[in-house]
């Protein structure tokens, strides 16, 4: 009898290991460590991500592109911290995570009414391709809208 299961979330020892160390590093650049970009982020890396002002992420590209966007987000919370929630996940060359971050809102949103020094607590899903051990193509998923309702962005 052929087994039919799905096995998409059955990755190899080896597999699931790079992949979370590979989860560990990018935690870690979320969470404010620049320098760890150069070994973990391809220089072709291509970001798909809803940006706040408006943009596909199609602008953010390569080890520099990424630097950006992690300190722009840090830019509003510095003390902000990711872990994960679940993963990772690993299908072929794709390793997927979902996380929670938790942080201080520093100002800076504009149209934002809640105070600075707000804790703020949000969530998202990163998938990640990955080639040579390197991020080279970057889904984010995250739920912003539960973030500018903590930020009171549009309440009257």
């Amino acid at each position: 009898m052929e087994n039919t299961a799905n096995t998409a979330n059955t990755a190899p020892a080896s597999d699931r290991a790079a992949a979370t160390a590979l989860v560990t590093n990018w935690v870690a650049l979320w969470n404010g460590d620049l320098a760890i970009a150069d070994a973990i982020i391809s220089p072709d890396n291509r970001v798909h991500a809803a940006m706040f002002d408006g943009g596909d992420g199609s602008a953010v590209g390569g080890v520099s592109g990424m630097k950006g966007l992690v300190t722009q987000m840090r830019s509003l919370m510095s003390d902000l911290v990711f872990s994960v929630d679940v993963g990772p996940i690993v299908d072929g060359d794709h390793v997927v995570v979902r996380w929670v971050a938790t942080g201080h809102y520093g100002g800076g949103i504009p149209g934002a009414g809640a105070p600075v020094g707000t804790e703020v607590t949000f969530h998202g899903s990163d998938i990640l391709r990955v080639a040579d051990g390197q991020v080279v193509e970057y889904w984010l998923n995250a739920d912003t809208l539960d973030l500018m309702t903590q930020l009171q962005v549009g309440a009257s």
